[in-house]
């Protein structure tokens, strides 16, 4: 007999090797070799037992935008291999609760934020790795920096002690088709490769962009991280 669980972990099981056969898919008409590219798991809108199948499933990257949801299932879900991401705006008193269950920030934005990352990582004795959130598509309801704002932060984050850069992440703008998400992706990209043409000691090798409904624009792009939810709890 197939229980409630069983028929859950299946049918996530399913999207996600459909997902990751898309990817790579995107990733061989870009010439590129899938194992660039990272899929991250958003459960922003899935159960904790969701959550538990998809990790079951075989994904082990899982991000979350809303701090209290990160702490909460970071302390049911203890596996070693299981690494959390936080995609949402972090409000700097959140800062000291989800600094030790993180792996990856994708969404510095401020100098304020890094100022209080900074602190609150020198006095737990951590490194923070963060991507700087870049509002590419001008899009007032996404949130993020200018992308003339992003060559001060950068230097900031590179005279820190405790925070690490990583990369840049971005989103197309509300609503957008394909082409002109491409735009936006290509944009970020760009910007990155010249950032890193000024800066050769950063690294930042890592681009977060591409979500459930353009993750395969984001990848011909050169995305090498995807943050897909609702493909996988469909």
């Amino acid at each position: 007999m197939v229980t409630s669980d069983d028929g859950l972990t299946k049918r996530i099981s399913g999207n996600l090797n459909r997902v990751l056969q898309r990817m790579a898919a995107a990733a061989e008409r870009a010439g590129r070799s899938a194992d660039s590219i990272r899929l991250l798991g958003v459960t922003k809108y899935a159960s904790l037992e969701e959550t538990r199948a998809l990790f079951a499933a075989g994904c082990h990257d899982l991000a979350e935008s809303r701090p209290q949801d990160l702490w909460d299932k970071a302390k049911e879900l203890t596996d070693p291999d299981l690494r959390w991401h936080f995609i949402g705006h972090l409000q700097r008193n959140k800062v000291r609760r989800t600094l030790p269950r993180l792996h990856l920030l994708h969404s510095l934005d401020s100098q304020r934020l890094l100022q209080e990352l900074e602190s609150e990582a020198g006095r737990a004795g951590l490194r923070v790795r963060v991507l700087l959130e870049v509002n590419v598509s001008g899009d007032l309801n996404k949130t993020g920096i200018a992308p003339d704002e992003v060559k001060s932060l950068v230097e900031q984050v590179l005279g820190s002690s405790h925070v690490e850069l990583r990369g840049l992440m971005g989103m197309a703008g509300l609503g957008t088709d394909n082409d002109s998400a491409r735009s936006c992706f290509d944009r970020l990209r760009e910007l990155r490769d010249d950032l890193q043409t000024q800066y050769p000691a950063a690294n930042l090798s890592e681009l977060s962009m591409g979500m459930s409904g353009d993750f395969e624009s984001a990848i011909a792009a050169g995305s090498t991280m995807v943050r897909i939810g609702s493909a996988l709890f469909e």
